[in-house]
């Protein structure tokens, strides 16, 4: 629901600002959504006057003007616009000056070399409309130096309400109005709704055809015929206040109901009298029947939607929108007010089956008020009449208001019990009264009275409505909060170490830059046996597709059809990782979870495709153990802890993968390169980089003796780096050489790095160069230099009885 400030100040007489109606209106329950002020956005905007336009001296289309912005001294303005001229008032913006529609920030500048101190503007420049070929032309008595904004009349803000389904009485100005005046924020502006006598009995009369049982599908239908009216454009007032809400003005008589539409929540139609053919009936619609509706649309309509229509067929969709055929415009002389009240289930089912969305059905199918059905056609007529011209006739009224408002045995204590806000008896009647309930039985000291809601409010059901009419007009900040009871003051842990896991790999991989994929549990056969499945134990009885028939032994499947489907669509370089459930056998124990993770074409952490600075590399082993060891890090295994042996399954490349285990009977998983026979079975190319790690089998961390966290070492000693290059068999492991020189002083050596391989001349046949790099961290004092002489030579001790190595000469 939008309205602007002006608007509502038609209906309530008050002095709030604007930020306090704003903060007042979310506090009864009106949410403000948003409040668009264009005076804030074209405050920089200045009324100037152009004192002197001369030729640009290098340039054929620019003019040099001297312009008075209502300073001591004229600026001077480069400037393109075509008309322009001295003495021509317009809009200036100085340096520093957004401007919204073209979305840059103006700055002085020198312009074919003449500086340039501002700029002269256009109403598409200022988001505005009017003739934008050149700069604004103002009137000449525009006041020079003044906001522009104030002096168009630009100062109005926009409001924006989000209702609630409940509040249809809200969905007017008058509405808002009402309740801000019972919030205590003015006074509610009353104007009298006098009938209008008619000059002779309506010629058209309706009839509401319907049975018994679905005569609650149209309880009132009221007309009246104004002859001589003369339609055309609505009064300048009437096309802003439609305008400032988004509505595109039509013509009088439409824009007319449009406004009270927004104004008093009373939906009206309009018909154009000389296209109606004799009398109106309001019915049912029937099977086969259709409408082109005001939209421009066709609608097909069945008996479950409710129609008006006359001798010609359906003039109308009961509610929701008009006909084209009976619509006003501006040849209309003789028009037909209707207003009427509908079922609002029925209109809501109406407007859900054909989908239209109107602002009739908004508010019928919220309910309107029903007291205000023939006092809303009253009103319309009055404007008709001051807008149009004509005489009126007498209403003709078909059926009756119903009033189903049922009276309310309420407690006061309910507040309280409810909201946990004691207040006084006399309060809460008044803020009930102020709303426009009606109480009876109230004295002094009553502690129940009986409540009649108002017409307007068919929400009131019951007393816990009555308590947050009560209380959102005594405000919800004067609830005191109350924590709730815990049975114990430090909750339990909720999730287990394996859920645990789950979460935090998948945050751990998305880390990574990969993204997620969630694949079939089922593979097809060949492609199950490759990966260690395929036994008659995991195919399923009656698999959903002939490719789907084995339980998946491995995440890697459903992994490699994802990235074939990306490359087939010209998506090459994808990482993606699934966390996932997998299956070894029928049996319980037989089912684990697994984390998976496939990287192809250059889809490298570091980032994947071209790039002019360096050349693109493929992904490869190193890139999944990398992604390996960066997962277990998160699950809390240290690098260290666990045996990575070279070699995998027969999916990898021989050399260009790896075993990790905690031993030889505790496998958790591999990484590596994929075979490209391995691809062959899925139709797939590479190259591709995966890894998989059987997150049960994982063991769980240690209970630490403390729950003191470990504190950060800085040491304010300089650290020592020494190479060594060792030559040790072909067989030998660079991590066993790793771990024997870290060995050698766990308190001093902080780190080991291997940073040169060598084979060839100048070493033995069989044997290599091993090339490590290690960095001693003193904590207590500097190191001499025979203490890192004496450390060195434990190194190479550590190395020579552990692993062979030889010191390279």
């Amino acid at each position: 629901m939008k309205f602007t400030l002006s608007w509502l100040k038609t209906h309530l007489e008050t002095e709030a600002p604007l930020d306090v109606i704003v903060e007042t209106l979310t506090g009864i329950g009106l949410e403000v959504e948003h409040v668009d002020n264009p005076a804030e956005k074209l405050a920089p905007f200045r009324i100037a006057e152009i004192l002197e336009a001369a030729p640009h001296p290098n340039a054929d289309r620019l003019q040099v003007c001297k312009v008075d912005v209502g300073e001591a001294e004229a600026l001077q303005v480069v400037c393109g616009a075509p008309n322009a001229r001295e003495g021509l008032k317009t809009v200036f913006a100085a340096p520093g000056a957004y401007i919204p529609a073209k979305d840059f920030t103006i700055a002085k500048g020198i312009i074919r070399g003449v500086e340039s101190g501002g700029m002269m503007c256009s109403p598409e420049e200022l988001g505005l409309e009017g003739d934008s070929s050149g700069i604004f032309e103002l009137s000449p008595d525009a006041p020079v130096g003044q906001s522009y904004a104030l002096w168009a009349g630009l100062d109005d803000p926009l409001i924006e309400i989000n209702l609630t389904p409940n509040r249809a009485d809200a969905a007017s100005v008058y509405g808002i109005a009402r309740d801000l005046a019972a919030a205590g924020l003015g006074h509610l502006i009353e104007t009298p709704i006098g009938a209008i006598a008619g000059a002779f009995p309506c010629p058209v009369e309706a009839r509401l055809d319907f049975a018994h049982d679905d005569a609650h599908l149209a309880p009132l239908f009221a007309l009246r015929l104004v002859r001589g009216v003369k339609n055309g454009q609505s009064p300048e007032w009437l096309r802003n206040r439609l305008k400032s809400i988004g509505l595109r003005p039509i013509n009088a008589l439409v824009d007319i109901t449009n406004f009270l539409t927004f104004d008093r929540g009373r939906p009206l139609h309009v018909f154009d009298a000389n296209k109606v053919s004799g009398n109106l009936v309001v019915r049912r619609g029937r099977s086969g029947e259709s409408l082109l509706a005001l939209d421009g649309k066709t609608y097909a309509l069945n008996e479950n939607i409710v129609v008006i229509a006359d001798e010609n067929g359906v003039e109308s969709l009961a509610g929701v929108m008009g006909g084209e055929a009976s619509g006003c415009d501006e040849a209309t002389t003789d028009v037909l007010i209707e207003s009427a009240l509908w079922e609002p289930a029925n209109i809501a089912q109406t407007g859900r089956k054909l989908g239209i969305v109107s602002d009739a059905r908004y508010r019928f199918e919220r309910g309107v008020d029903p007291a205000f059905a023939l006092p809303g056609l009253e009103l319309a007529t009055r404007l008709v009449l001051d807008l149009c011209g004509g005489a009126p006739s007498e209403l003709f009224v078909a059926g009756h208001a119903p009033d189903d408002r049922q009276t309310i045995d309420f407690a006061y204590s309910e507040v309280e019990r409810l909201t946990g806000l004691k207040l006084e008896p006399a309060e809460m009647a008044g803020a009930l009264e102020k709303l426009g309930f009606a109480i009876a039985g109230q004295a002094s000291n009553a502690e129940r009275v009986h409540v009649r809601a108002p017409s307007w409010r068919p929400d009131i059901e019951g007393k816990a409505d009555l308590v947050e009419e009560i209380i959102r007009l005594a405000g919800l900040d004067r609830i005191t909060p109350v924590p709730l009871e815990r049975e114990s003051a430090i909750s339990g842990p909720v999730l287990t170490l394996l859920q645990k896991r789950v979460r935090g790999a998948r945050r751990a991989l998305a880390s990574r830059g990969m993204v997620e994929a969630v694949t079939w549990s089922f593979v097809a056969k060949a492609q199950a046996e490759i990966f260690g499945g395929g036994a008659p134990e995991l195919s399923l009885a009656n698999p959903i597709a002939s490719d789907l028939s084995d339980m998946r032994p491995s995440l890697l499947p459903g992994l490699i059809a994802g990235a074939r489907a990306n490359f087939a669509r010209g998506f090459g370089d994808v990482a993606l990782f699934e966390v996932g459930q997998i299956f070894k056998s029928d049996a319980e124990d037989g089912q684990f979870i697994a984390a998976a993770g496939l990287r192809r074409g250059t889809a490298k952490p570091s980032g994947a495709g071209r790039h002019w600075a360096d050349k693109a590399a493929p992904v490869d082993v190193f890139d999944a153990k990398a992604d390996c060891l960066t997962l277990l890090a998160t699950l809390g295994i240290a690098a260290g802890a666990i045996q990575i042996v070279p070699g995998g399954p027969a999916f990898l490349h021989p050399g260009r993968s790896a075993i990790l285990q905690f031993g030889p009977k505790n496998v958790v998983g591999w990484f590596g390169e994929l075979h490209p026979r391995a691809l062959e079975v899925f139709d797939a190319t590479g190259p591709m980089a995966a890894f998989e790690i059987i997150l049960d089998a994982l063991p769980a961390p240690k209970a630490r003796p403390t729950k003191a966290r470990p504190k950060l070492e800085l040491s304010e000693f300089q650290p020592v780096e020494r190479d060594f290059a060792f030559i040790v068999d072909n067989s030998v492991r660079s991590a066993d050489l790793i771990k024997a020189a870290q060995a050698a002083d766990r308190n001093l050596i902080v780190n080991v790095g291997v940073f040169d391989l060598y084979a060839g001349p100048g070493v033995p046949e069989g044997k290599k160069s091993v090339a490590l790099n290690v960095t001693l961290q003193p904590r207590e004092k500097t190191l001499t230099d025979a203490e890192i002489d004496a450390v060195a030579a434990k190194i190479v001790a550590e190395a020579s009885k552990k692993t062979g190595a030889m010191l390279r000469s």
